[in-house]
């Protein structure tokens, strides 16, 4: 008898939409849509998206066997400041943790610098008597005598949070683990996060703002959580349900609910990994993920089918591109840029008379003019109505109605008046200045990591990622870009290709030639036995792979790189092999060692992980054959500005090997694909429709040349 193919539904709610996506097997994918987000109770979006899934397919809830869920509520909290209130306790002599923090300024010169906020003011900043050394050895024990002074300092900031960041505790959790018991017992109340087990690694100011953000949005989260799974275990889901963290993998709901800080930016990972798992596909050595929704776009670099990682980032910076004016968080992360630029961005003139878009957004609610659900500001969507590059006809599955001349006053009584123009030319305005904010956005975040967009393929999904995906490769010099099936829904997709995994770091000094080779493998086996502990609540007893590493430096240097170790206890006759592989990275990095330098470790990872299924390779794309559309509909070009018929192509309709010439609208249920006059594009194999930008003729004259000369040798 054959086995019943695992049904999966994978939903992931953003700050526009929510998409829902329903998998039968591995991935084929049976229904997909997108139902606007219901910011009072966001699951009630999250269960319209599910119905609708189900009622398309014939099936039921109690058949789903695997539920991921991701969410920008945890990152939304933050931003809007909508969490907890929060009291600290830190260790005696330590309360001011908070503002002192690096004790620089992040824009030196700048008098009217806006300092982050760190979401606690000092008069809730409190302190208990007690010291651990570096070791782990207590220099002082924890005065619980004075546990009841503490309680009534509490009772008189309010607080509904506590975030408990002991000196050393990373080296020895004893004393925060008894305060938690104590308090606990004495106000069960009250959430409690502790940094030896939010972020247990040296740096306290670091990891006192981990723990701070943790606790900030713990009762939002654990309350949303069990009203989450409570509605969805009362229409039949008996599978327990997954979240997407930040890193890439998932989780537990129950972790989460104790970890809520690791969700952080949990929508925005999925992209990355089916960007990801499209590289890999499709064998691209080097890519750029492009995922713009409603409220943001995410750019993030991936090379040879792995995104780029962080173990560090800033939430709500104050000087939104400058590093050190953000509340700093220490988690695993896939390290993207954000910009508040997607759909719901807000256009506007400034007292300056400049044309400004986002990063203030509409949202679902109440959404663009368009949407006719009381909004009057233009966006982005309203522009691209009115450029012709939405048909209302074909938007949102017909579930969403939209008001093309309602768009076109807003840009002219907002825009138009204001700057001497009319709704094409402030709606071309304001899509000409979104889409170089996302081209600079990419060309940053690649100068920054070292890299060059140019030889890269870009990876293009979200709502209105295809829609911008031609006008922003343009700009950001990206010549070929690859559009997956159900690209509307694209991050949902990725939770599906997560795998279950954990990842713990933990801090203990060692210089790495005189290394205690037994106490770091007894490290090791803690943090694998705990790590594998997680996995296991969400994967049982699948297959799963370790990979260990290590943040080397040289010695009284600031800050580390990461180094993979062998999987398996580490001896003597490594620190030859571990001291060329950190030497090498830092020759990547900074371009030459530094001999005679001593070697120090001050963090040791470890991650836990199900393995990733196999990748089919992608078969050759058939000889492409230019097919003639349908009909057509009226657009202003992009490239020049001017009036043209753009051929209208159904996604459906089109097979390997399918050509269609910009300017051409290709329309699918949950968005439609901008193919620039300057671009064409084609279906792949297994889908892909890969779009090709047209040398320009300087370009094509150095081709020429270049042929030429060749054939010359």
């Amino acid at each position: 008898m054959t086995a019943t193919p695992h049904l999966r539904l994978a939903i992931d709610i953003g700050g526009t939409f929510t998409d829902t996506v329903l998998v039968e097997g591995e991935e084929t994918i049976l229904a997909s849509t997108k139902t606007l987000t219901t910011h009072q109770n966001p699951a009630d979006g999250a269960m319209e998206g599910a119905a609708r899934v189900m009622a398309q397919t014939g099936r039921a809830l109690s058949e789903v066997t695997g539920f991921i869920h991701g969410t920008t509520l945890a990152t939304n909290a933050l931003i809007e400041r909508r969490g907890a209130r929060v009291a600290t306790i830190c260790t005696e002599g330590f309360r001011d943790i908070l503002d002192i923090g690096y004790e620089r300024r992040y824009s030196q010169y700048d008098i009217n610098l806006e300092k982050p906020d760190l979401l606690v003011p000092r008069e809730h900043s409190l302190v208990i008597r007690e010291r651990m050394s570096a070791d782990g050895e207590v220099l002082i024990p924890l005065d619980e005598g004075a546990v009841d002074g503490l309680l009534a300092q509490i009772d008189a900031t309010g607080a509904g949070a506590l975030a408990i960041c002991l000196m050393h505790a990373y080296a020895n959790p004893a004393h925060e683990l008894r305060l938690r018991e104590i308090l606990a017992e004495k106000r069960p109340e009250i959430t409690v996060s502790i940094s030896s087990e939010v972020s247990p690694e040296a740096r306290e100011f670091d990891r006192l703002c981990t723990t701070v953000a943790n606790a900030y949005i713990q009762p939002l989260m654990e309350s949303y959580l069990a009203r989450f799974v409570a509605q969805f275990e009362a229409e039949g889901v008996t599978c327990p349900i997954l979240m997407m963290t930040a890193g890439g993998g998932m989780c537990t709901v129950q972790t989460a609910a104790r970890f809520p800080i690791r969700l952080v930016e949990s929508g925005p990972a999925g992209g990355a990994i089916l960007a990801a798992r499209i590289a890999a596909r499709a064998g691209l050595e080097e890519v750029l993920s492009f995922d713009v929704g409603g409220t943001t776009a995410k750019l993030c670099l991936i090379d040879k089918a792995r995104p780029q990682t962080s173990r560090a980032f800033e939430i709500a910076r104050a000087a939104r591109f400058i590093k050190g004016s953000g509340m700093p968080v220490r988690i695993p992360v896939i390290e993207m840029i954000e910009i508040g630029a997607g759909g719901g961005s807000i256009a506007g003139v400034d007292r300056l008379g400049r044309l400004t878009v986002g990063p203030k957004s509409a949202g679902s609610e109440p959404g663009p003019v368009a949407f006719m659900r009381g909004g009057t500001d233009p966006t982005v969507t309203d522009s691209d109505i009115t450029l012709g590059y939405i048909v209302p006809d074909t938007f949102a599955e017909g579930h969403i109605k939209l008001d093309p001349e309602g768009s076109k006053e807003a840009l002219t009584r907002v825009i138009g008046s204001k700057l001497d123009t009319d709704a094409v030319g402030s709606a071309d305005g304001v899509s000409r200045i979104v889409d170089e904010s996302m081209a600079s956005a990419g060309r940053m975040h690649a100068v920054e990591s070292g890299k060059d967009l140019g030889p890269r393929t870009m990876i293009a999904f979200g709502g209105n990622g295809p829609l911008h995906a031609s006008r922003v490769a343009r700009s950001a010099g990206v010549s070929r870009i690859v559009i997956p099936p159900n690209p509307g829904v694209g991050s949902a997709v990725g939770f599906l290709f997560a795998p279950v995994s954990f990842e713990i770091v933990r801090s203990r000094y060692s210089l790495l030639n005189s290394m205690d080779m037994d106490g770091v493998n007894g490290l090791f086996d803690a943090m694998i036995a705990e790590a594998k502990g997680v996995v296991a609540q969400g994967a049982g007893d699948a297959p799963t792979e370790t990979l260990r590493t290590a943040f080397m430096r040289y010695n009284g240097q600031g800050h580390e790189i990461e180094i993979t170790l062998p999987d398996r206890a580490l001896t003597g006759d490594d620190i030859a092999p571990l001291t060329a592989a950190f030497e090498e990275e830092y020759r990547k990095q900074f371009s030459r060692p530094v001999p005679g330098m001593e070697i120090e470790i001050l963090n040791w990872a470890v991650r836990v992980a199900t393995r990733d299924s196999a990748v089919p390779p992608v078969p050759a794309t058939p000889t492409l054959t230019t097919i003639k559309p349908n009909g057509t509909r009226p657009i202003t070009c992009d490239v020049d500005g001017k009036a043209k018929d753009a051929a209208f192509v159904a996604r459906a309709d089109l097979k390997p090997g399918d050509h269609v010439p910009g300017p051409a609208l290709i329309h699918e249920p949950q968005t439609t694909t901008l193919v620039s006059a300057d671009f064409s594009a084609h279906l792949d194999a297994i889908g892909n429709l890969v779009l090709v930008k047209a040398p320009s003729s300087r370009e094509a004259v150095g081709e020429t040349k270049n042929v030429q000369k060749g054939g010359a040798k």
